[in-house]
């Protein structure tokens, strides 16, 4: 079996948690570079054989901070990148009910096919990280790889990688800095550690 981890980046700058960014490339705030340096040592013990990020800088930093104790440099894949939110990006739930009341209908109902206007589908973003499922094929059973990206991608990977149907995407919570482990399997994938932040609990505390 091939091991994967699964990492969201830390937390950015222009407040991720209320604003829908995707594309845009938003830098990790002051927290979320703490955030990366605590995962990075959650993980500095552990087996890494590979490293692939997002080409966003948010995710290439968060992977950086994980792969310097391993001495592996990173592949960029920018299939692994966010969803493009087009006219949304930025944008906050209220503010995207207020211009776009018809996407909101869709996507209040985890609707596949909610098409964001000038940006992609959810659709066209699950194919673009399915491609990026054929870069693990190379991989030997023995290995464990790092994935580090954004919550809609870990979200579709983890759909794609369980044999789940697309609409269960939006079933899953995937935090700043948060881990999840995966198992890959010639006839599926096991889950075996999904969104843990425990790693986080004295920068919450202390």
């Amino acid at each position: 079996m091939t091991r994967l981890l699964l990492v969201r980046h830390g937390d950015t700058r222009l407040n991720s948690g209320e604003r829908f960014w995707g594309r845009t490339d938003v830098e990790l705030s002051s927290a979320g570079l703490r955030q990366a340096e605590r995962l990075g040592e959650r993980l500095a013990s552990h087996r890494i054989d590979a490293v692939y990020a997002s080409n966003l800088v948010r995710a290439k930093v968060t992977a950086a901070a994980i792969a310097s104790a391993h001495n592996l440099e990173m592949t960029t894949c920018p299939e692994l990148n966010e969803i493009d939110f087009g006219l949304v990006e930025g944008l906050t739930y209220n503010e995207i009910s207020e211009r776009f009341p018809d996407l909101v209908k869709l996507w209040a109902n985890w609707d596949i096919k909610t098409n964001f206007p000038e940006g992609e589908s959810i659709e066209e973003f699950s194919s673009r990280v399915v491609r990026f499922g054929s870069r693990l094929e190379k991989h030997t059973p023995e290995e464990t790889v790092l994935v580090v990206a954004h919550s809609g991608t870990v979200r579709l990977l983890l759909c794609h990688l369980l044999g789940l149907e697309l609409h269960h995407w939006r079933q899953m919570r995937i935090g700043f800095a948060s881990l999840s482990i995966l198992e890959t399997h010639r006839n599926g994938g096991v889950l075996t550690l999904l969104n843990d932040v425990s790693h986080l609990d004295s920068l919450q505390t202390g």
